[in-house]
């Protein structure tokens, strides 16, 4: 009997920004090691930068191609989830690949997906957020984003066991699963993800973690950057936490509670006593020593800028999720959407 052709597959692209890393992005998707059709459909959003022109570029090199294409579609929100959807929509085939403008797959990650799908029967199936940073500043953070310290015992950042899991990082999905959940909910502008996922996971379908699948990423360039990411991710985790009473834990609560015990240390400290100075004293300490493992094989640069990180994390993260408005989690409930079963 001949050989079963592998299922074709779309993989979808928010982008924003992304001259940098846009074009070695997509080169990670053409050139992998799948058999079955590809096409990659971009959803560009309000670019400042060169974005839209290397992506035009890419349409053009590609449009003879009879294996794998590039494609756009406009989001003029800019929002991740509305250019998901625009994506999804402009797609076409049975899997759908999601990857971000600055995230590069490995080699196999699509043939390995594929086959977890069939193994596993999961709705979406999804692995590491390996961090790799092209310099000192940028290797800081990638290995705070990879150690325990930095992101406690997340498993799509520091690895572990295959298995069920709740989310997944990016995620490749069965389109029909997609299609019956209508996609993603727009209101999350962060946890988008974890949105979609909750209700594939209420409506049945088995949400897959395998350490085989890895998508290498790219840290953000500044200390700027990196607060302002980390602070959205713990705005929106608080918005969740308040979406489903659940889905807290004390990882979730370790940023914010530093942020509380070294604001009090060291106001209490100014105030009234320098013994107070002890709690931010030791935290610094703490990060200090946690980037030392961290930190190995690095540059002396790139070592010495993982405490930096690390605070940057910590502290945004915490200052996102206290400071996040009630109002918000509001809107977000209110565009609750019931999982669909099949």
């Amino acid at each position: 009997m001949p050989e079963q052709q592998p299922p074709a597959v779309s993989v979808i692209m928010p982008v924003l920004n992304e001259e940098r890393h846009l074009r070695t992005a997509v080169r990670h998707i053409l050139e992998q090691d799948y058999a079955g059709e590809l096409e990659v459909v971009i959803a560009l959003g309000p670019s400042k930068d060169r974005t839209d022109e290397i992506a035009a570029e890419l349409v053009r090199e590609t449009a003879s191609s009879n294996r794998a294409r590039v494609h756009t579609v406009p989001n003029p929100t800019g929002r991740t989830p509305a250019a998901l959807n625009a994506a999804i929509k402009a797609s076409r085939h049975p899997v759908v690949v999601r990857v971000d403008g600055h995230g590069m797959l490995s080699p196999d990650y699509i043939q390995t997906a594929v086959r977890l799908l069939d193994e596993t029967g999961a709705q979406n199936v999804g692995g590491i957020m390996h961090a790799e940073g092209e310099n000192d500043w940028e290797h800081a953070v990638a290995a705070a984003m990879t150690s325990k310290i930095g992101v406690g015992n997340a498993a799509f950042h520091t690895g572990g066991a295959a298995g069920p899991a709740e989310t997944v990082y990016l995620g490749v999905f069965r389109r029909q699963a997609l299609e019956q959940q209508g996609g993603y909910n727009e209101e999350f502008i962060r946890a988008q993800d974890w949105e979609l996922n909750f209700r594939i996971r209420e409506a049945g379908g088995l949400i897959w973690f395998s350490p085989e699948l890895k998508v290498s990423y790219r840290p953000r360039p500044s200390v700027r950057a990196l607060a302002k990411q980390y602070k959205d991710y713990g705005r929106w985790r608080h918005v969740v936490a308040r979406f489903h009473k659940g889905s807290i834990n004390l990882r979730y609560l370790a940023p914010p509670t530093a942020v509380a015990a070294v604001a009090a240390g060291l106001v209490v400290g100014a105030a009234v006593t320098p013994w107070a100075l002890v709690v931010p004293g030791g935290y610094l300490a703490a990060i200090v020593a946690g980037s030392v493992p961290a930190g190995r094989g690095l540059p002396l640069k790139a070592r010495a800028q993982i405490p930096v990180a690390l605070a940057t994390m910590h502290m945004s993260w915490g200052f996102g999720f206290l400071t996040s408005p009630r109002s918000l989690a509001k809107r977000v409930i209110a565009s609750r959407r019931p999982a669909v079963k099949a």
